[in-house]
């Protein structure tokens, strides 16, 4: 059973820019979110990983949007009993839903900040987030006296 501990969290990078864009007062814009991660382990020790969650919007020739929007969290797991494909799909997982959150908020903050109308993106399971952690079943067994 893979037991993990986030060491650190930081944001690596969080920007807005405005857009110049000529449209209509009451046009409709369809802001839809690009997320990515990467998982890497540390070279001088196994145990740690590196997770590197992003948030992007950008406007297109092909999809115009009123902003340009990136936040990118970086967060540093040290990772104990990671055998198996499944123990690392399920800490992708984990680590997902782990930094969701500070993601979310920060999307909100930087467009509250901007002085539009904040942008909240919808509470989502760490996995129904991303494609590849997608699947038609699983489970969780966990030991109650060892969560915190």
């Amino acid at each position: 059973m893979i037991d993990y501990t986030l060491k650190a969290l930081t944001a690596d990078e969080l920007s807005f820019k405005v857009n110049p864009i000529k449209v209509a007062p009451d046009t409709k814009f369809e802001i839809k979110p690009f997320f990515s991660r990467r998982i890497q382990s540390a070279k001088e020790n196994p145990k740690i990983n590196i997770v590197i969650l992003e948030c992007k919007i950008e406007s297109t020739a092909e999809s115009p949007k009123p902003f340009n929007l990136i936040a990118r969290f970086v967060g540093v797991f040290e990772v104990n009993n990671m055998n198996t494909n499944e123990d690392r799909r399920m800490f992708a997982i984990n680590a997902t839903e782990t930094m969701f959150p500070y993601l979310r908020a920060s999307v909100s903050n930087l467009t509250s900040a901007a002085l539009i109308n904040p942008l909240n993106l919808p509470v989502v399971s760490g996995a129904t987030l991303f494609p590849d952690d997608r699947q038609e079943q699983y489970t969780i067994n966990f030991d109650p006296k060892t969560v915190n």
